[in-house]
């Protein structure tokens, strides 16, 4: 098998691959042949020692898997091989097989690819939980998402057209708001050169009830002073690379709601709750009301590339490691 390996905390171009045994399957374990790995803006935070975070040294990346299983260990009876099915094994993704235990597999719903499949849990499990637990969304509702050309952006847009919202894409090219259109975006915003503030007041009717941040930088305060009264701010992440200082008076001034989004510390802190998440995320992925979008491909030798890219913000929508 092969492997990507992160040997020190450094510069992803120092990433190297290796070439290792097979794993052979343990009591109540598989083996699974990956035929896509997704690739998270948060793997490369890993690699550069750069996330809260700081898995033993060496370490093979990717949190999200897709694949075969082309082995079963003792005392697995619910899986066989020649199963399609998806995991999230945390660590240990970026490889061509990888050995997990067989209850932290699960079988690909409906018709998916292994490459929707392999973006699927991440970014449509941090917007399901949202949009459910922290800041539910009601039909009719004007939500802005903001970096709407990415994983999570795309997730953002289709779980909240599947709530019934309508819903505003914010993105810097028209590649990536064509991206947003196919997944159900009611309108679009180039933030490089349209005033997003003033755009989306327009678009909304005077303000919109929910903004979507999984980018900050210098597009949160005008996306702030979008929100209308009593709207919800959805702080997800920093792809931009900063962390915005918000005039924090635009949230007394409006009764504004600052919510924060952590879906992966959440599904520690409750697994029950998270098990019910992700039970209702691959019903309504395998039924076609949610609709991932095809992932660009790179090769596993070009993981450093897709990561480059990734963190560049240089690609729309899913990434994934094809071995």
């Amino acid at each position: 098998m092969r492997a990507v390996v992160c040997q020190e905390f450094a510069p992803i171009d120092r990433l190297v691959i290796h070439e290792r045994p097979t794993p052979t399957p343990g009591a109540h374990k598989v083996v699974v042949a990956v035929r896509a790995a997704g690739v998270n803006f948060v793997d490369g935070l890993f690699v550069e020692g750069r996330y809260q975070i700081k898995p033993p040294l060496p370490f093979t990346p990717g949190g999200e898997v897709a694949g075969d299983v082309v082995a079963v260990g003792e005392g697995v009876e619910a899986i066989a091989v020649g199963d399609r099915v998806l995991a999230m094994p945390w660590l240990g993704g970026y490889a061509s097989h990888v050995e997990l235990a067989a209850t932290a597999v699960v079988p690909i719903p409906g018709n998916l690819t292994y490459g929707q499949a392999a973006g699927l849990v991440q970014s449509y499990g941090t917007m399901l939980f949202a949009f459910r637990h922290r800041a539910p969304v009601a039909k009719g509702e004007w939500v802005l998402v903001l970096g709407a050309g990415g994983g999570v952006g795309l997730a953002a847009v289709d779980v909240a057209r599947h709530l019934g919202a309508r819903v505003i894409a914010a993105a810097s090219s028209e590649e990536k708001l064509e991206a947003a259109r196919r997944a159900g975006a009611d309108a679009t915003i180039n933030y490089e050169t349209e005033d997003l503030k003033a755009r989306a007041r327009e678009l909304s009717d005077g303000g919109v009830d929910v903004v979507v941040d999984p980018v900050g930088g210098r597009f949160a305060e005008p996306a702030l002073r979008a929100l209308k009264w009593m709207g919800r701010y959805l702080v997800i992440g920093f792809a931009g690379g900063e962390i915005p200082r918000l005039a924090i008076n635009q949230v007394l001034l409006n009764n504004r709601t600052l919510v924060g989004i952590d879906w992966g510390a959440w599904t520690m802190r409750d697994p029950v709750g998270n098990q019910a998440l992700l039970q209702e995320l691959l019903v309504l992925a395998g039924s076609g009301a949610l609709t991932p979008v095809e992932p660009t491909e790179y090769p596993l030798d070009d993981v450093v590339r897709a990561l480059t890219d990734l963190q560049a913000r240089q690609v729309a929508g899913k990434v994934v490691l094809v071995p």
